[in-house]
């Protein structure tokens, strides 16, 4: 039985499918075959733990769509989407981790059964979830297809967010203003690192006393001391120590939309170059701000920045943000915008970004970063949180 209450309305749903079928028309694809969780669940509300065997939705024409995967997970797929029964189709329990066959052989039989064999398929090749044995099933049972990439048509589509999903975000940034809040009350020298991760989760899980929390699509990236120089490691149970800075990269997530925030403690009085890192950071946060404006490219935003930091004798060469909103593991950015030098990438109102100058200075480093959503006259931070460097005595 199709989901009675499902997290948009029918015509949201609707409209998510005939934007992705007018891409479809417009790059060759017949049919296409989505595999990525955020991109399955944008498009029919599919919500589970199952995106560790192969899984997909499947987008032809003017028909509703059919949810593919493993018999055991069709049930959640009648309760999280508005499928009909017969739209949830799955594979048997003995194509599961085994060398002799592969699910997406029974995904090839379907699609020939359907009269689709010789339609040109669209097939997410860049995915996480998509690999090798995937696209040899289908090459070797479906030989009159044209196979082709679609790279990220679905989440292109997904890149203005409606209001609905505006307010999702911005309920997972009231969520992420508890959690920095909740380390702050718990972060001290001596205090276990993994102590203080099980402090974010339990915050973030809670959420707020009218929206919970959901899991992040990454987990609590932390950095500490000389570690705040690598920019992608999680926790241990090393104990923060005095005089030292700390990292952390978090998100707020309510529904899987996300609001990543990230901050810099310092546990003691700062020594000066971190003063002044923090500084340029936030002096350029506020300039990329101020041309992330509807008009404007993605580049200018990125450019605003180097040019700010570059006056206080910094520079970034790196990327400075993503477009980002619904996510599952292991990446809540949307794989689509850059925040970057030659993104030329017109902002339009209903973009949202994880903004992120950070600094990465030999053995230590700077991280603030703010998520924004663009609106018809600038922008709006998602989370309302202090853009400094927090300290702790």
């Amino acid at each position: 039985m199709p989901n009675s209450a499902p997290y948009f309305t029918a015509e949201e749903y609707t409209s998510r499918l005939a934007k992705t079928r007018k891409a479809m028309e417009e790059k060759g694809i017949d049919t296409l075959i989505v595999v990525d969780p955020a991109n399955m669940n944008w498009l029919t509300g599919y919500d589970g733990w199952s995106f560790y065997v192969p899984q997909a939705v499947v987008v032809r024409g003017d028909e509703l769509p059919f949810w593919f995967g493993r018999k055991s997970d069709g049930e959640g797929a009648r309760v999280t989407t508005y499928l009909p029964d017969e739209n949830v189709l799955h594979y048997e329990e003995n194509y599961i981790q085994t060398t002799e066959r592969h699910p997406f052989d029974r995904l090839a039989e379907i699609i020939i059964e359907r009269n689709w064999g010789s339609s040109t398929i669209g097939l997410e090749m860049d995915c996480h979830y998509f690999n090798a044995n995937c696209f040899k099933a289908l090459e070797s049972h479906l030989p009159n297809a044209s196979l082709k990439n679609s790279f990220e048509l679905v989440n292109w589509q997904r890149a203005i967010k409606s209001k609905l999903e505006l307010e999702y975000m911005r309920t997972a940034g009231r969520i992420i203003e508890r959690v920095y809040d909740r380390i702050q009350e718990v972060i001290r020298p001596g205090v276990r690192q993994c102590d203080v991760i099980a402090e974010i989760y339990a915050t973030g899980t809670r959420g707020l006393p009218d929206a919970g929390g959901d899991y992040p699509a990454v987990v609590p990236l932390v950095g500490a001391g000389s570690d705040l120089a690598a920019p992608h490691l999680t926790w241990s149970d090393k104990l923060f120590r005095a005089d030292e800075a700390v990292m952390f990269e978090l998100a707020g997530a309510h529904r899987h939309y996300h609001a990543p925030l990230s901050r810099t403690f310092y546990l003691g009085k700062p020594p000066e170059k971190f003063n002044d890192a923090a500084a340029a950071v936030v002096e350029g946060i506020d300039a990329g701000l101020s041309n992330a404006k509807p008009g404007n490219y993605c580049e200018d935003i990125a450019i605003a920045l180097y040019t700010s930091i570059e006056k206080r004798g910094y520079r970034k060469d790196s990327r400075t943000g993503y477009s980002i909103g619904i996510g599952y593991p292991p990446d809540w950015g949307e794989h689509s915008m850059s925040l970057r030098r030659g993104e030329k990438i017109e902002l339009v109102p209903g973009m949202t970004f994880h903004f992120m100058p950070a600094l990465w200075l030999g053995d230590w480093g700077m991280v603030i970063t703010e998520s924004l959503v663009i609106t018809e006259n600038g922008c709006e931070t998602i989370a309302n949180y202090p853009r400094r460097l927090l300290t702790v005595s």
